[in-house]
Protein backbone atom coordinates (compact mmCIF):
# COMPACT_ATOMS: atom_id res chain seq x y z
CA UNK A 1 0.00 0.00 0.00
CA UNK A 2 1.39 3.43 -0.93
CA UNK A 3 0.41 6.94 0.07
CA UNK A 4 0.19 10.03 -2.18
CA UNK A 5 3.96 10.64 -2.02
CA UNK A 6 4.68 7.10 -3.22
CA UNK A 7 6.06 5.87 0.11
CA UNK A 8 5.12 2.38 1.11
CA UNK A 9 3.07 2.24 4.31
CA UNK A 10 3.44 -0.76 6.56
CA UNK A 11 0.85 -1.90 9.06
CA UNK A 12 1.47 -0.55 12.54
CA UNK A 13 3.29 -2.93 14.86
CA UNK A 14 1.13 -3.73 17.85
CA UNK A 15 2.79 -2.67 21.05
CA UNK A 16 2.23 -4.52 24.29
CA UNK A 17 -0.08 -2.70 26.66
CA UNK A 18 0.92 -3.48 30.27
CA UNK A 19 -1.85 -5.35 32.06
CA UNK A 20 -3.67 -6.28 28.85
CA UNK A 21 -3.47 -9.82 27.50
CA UNK A 22 -3.17 -10.56 23.82
CA UNK A 23 -5.20 -13.43 22.37
CA UNK A 24 -2.51 -16.08 22.90
CA UNK A 25 -2.06 -14.99 26.52
CA UNK A 26 -5.82 -15.17 27.04
CA UNK A 27 -5.84 -18.73 25.70
CA UNK A 28 -2.94 -19.69 27.97
CA UNK A 29 -4.72 -18.10 30.94
CA UNK A 30 -7.64 -20.44 30.16
CA UNK A 31 -5.16 -23.36 30.20
CA UNK A 32 -3.84 -22.24 33.60
CA UNK A 33 -7.41 -21.88 34.87
CA UNK A 34 -8.07 -25.51 33.92
CA UNK A 35 -4.91 -26.55 35.79
CA UNK A 36 -6.05 -24.57 38.82
CA UNK A 37 -9.48 -26.22 38.82
CA UNK A 38 -7.81 -29.64 38.48
CA UNK A 39 -5.64 -28.89 41.52
CA UNK A 40 -2.36 -28.94 39.57
CA UNK A 41 -1.56 -25.36 40.63
CA UNK A 42 -2.82 -23.25 43.50
CA UNK A 43 -3.11 -20.00 41.59
CA UNK A 44 -1.68 -17.88 38.78
CA UNK A 45 -1.41 -14.18 37.98
CA UNK A 46 -0.79 -12.21 34.80
CA UNK A 47 2.17 -9.79 34.84
CA UNK A 48 2.28 -9.96 38.63
CA UNK A 49 6.06 -9.85 39.07
CA UNK A 50 8.72 -7.53 37.71
CA UNK A 51 12.24 -8.89 38.23
CA UNK A 52 15.30 -6.65 38.27
CA UNK A 53 17.99 -7.93 35.89
CA UNK A 54 20.38 -4.97 36.09
CA UNK A 55 20.27 -1.25 36.78
CA UNK A 56 17.28 0.11 34.83
CA UNK A 57 16.65 -3.30 33.24
CA UNK A 58 13.65 -5.42 34.24
CA UNK A 59 11.84 -8.54 33.12
CA UNK A 60 8.08 -8.86 33.58
CA UNK A 61 6.96 -12.43 33.08
CA UNK A 62 3.63 -13.07 31.41
CA UNK A 63 2.38 -15.46 34.09
CA UNK A 64 3.45 -16.54 37.54
CA UNK A 65 1.98 -19.88 38.61
CA UNK A 66 2.16 -21.15 42.18
CA UNK A 67 2.13 -24.87 42.84
CA UNK A 68 4.78 -27.02 44.46
CA UNK A 69 7.21 -24.31 43.33
CA UNK A 70 7.08 -21.01 41.43
CA UNK A 71 6.94 -21.11 37.65
CA UNK A 72 7.34 -18.05 35.44
CA UNK A 73 5.74 -18.55 32.02
CA UNK A 74 6.70 -16.46 29.00
CA UNK A 75 4.10 -16.87 26.23
CA UNK A 76 5.38 -16.13 22.72
CA UNK A 77 3.88 -16.47 19.26
CA UNK A 78 7.41 -16.28 17.87
CA UNK A 79 10.90 -16.01 19.35
CA UNK A 80 12.18 -12.53 20.01
CA UNK A 81 15.91 -12.28 20.70
CA UNK A 82 15.62 -9.60 23.39
CA UNK A 83 12.93 -11.58 25.22
CA UNK A 84 15.05 -14.73 25.12
CA UNK A 85 18.05 -12.90 26.57
CA UNK A 86 15.94 -11.48 29.40
CA UNK A 87 14.35 -14.80 30.33
CA UNK A 88 17.75 -16.52 30.33
CA UNK A 89 19.27 -13.81 32.54
CA UNK A 90 16.26 -14.00 34.87
CA UNK A 91 16.62 -17.79 35.14
CA UNK A 92 20.27 -17.39 36.13
CA UNK A 93 19.62 -14.61 38.67
CA UNK A 94 16.58 -16.30 40.23
CA UNK A 95 17.43 -20.03 40.32
CA UNK A 96 14.80 -20.73 43.00
CA UNK A 97 12.07 -20.50 40.35
CA UNK A 98 11.42 -22.30 37.08
CA UNK A 99 11.28 -20.30 33.85
CA UNK A 100 9.35 -21.74 30.92
CA UNK A 101 8.95 -20.47 27.37
CA UNK A 102 5.49 -21.34 26.04
CA UNK A 103 4.70 -21.48 22.32
CA UNK A 104 1.84 -22.96 20.39
CA UNK A 105 1.50 -24.91 17.17
CA UNK A 106 -2.08 -25.38 16.14
CA UNK A 107 -3.96 -26.37 19.28
CA UNK A 108 -0.93 -27.84 21.04
CA UNK A 109 1.08 -25.96 23.67
CA UNK A 110 4.86 -26.46 23.68
CA UNK A 111 6.92 -25.88 26.81
CA UNK A 112 10.66 -25.23 26.92
CA UNK A 113 12.24 -24.99 30.36
CA UNK A 114 15.04 -22.43 30.36
CA UNK A 115 18.28 -24.01 31.56
CA UNK A 116 20.74 -21.90 33.52
CA UNK A 117 23.81 -23.90 32.55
Amino acid sequence: MSNAQGFRRYPAVRRHVPGAMNRMEQEFAAELELRKRAGEIQDYQFEAVKLRLAKNCFYTCDFLAVGEHLVFYEVKGFREDDAMVKIKVAARLYPWAEFVLVTRKGREWHYQTIDIM
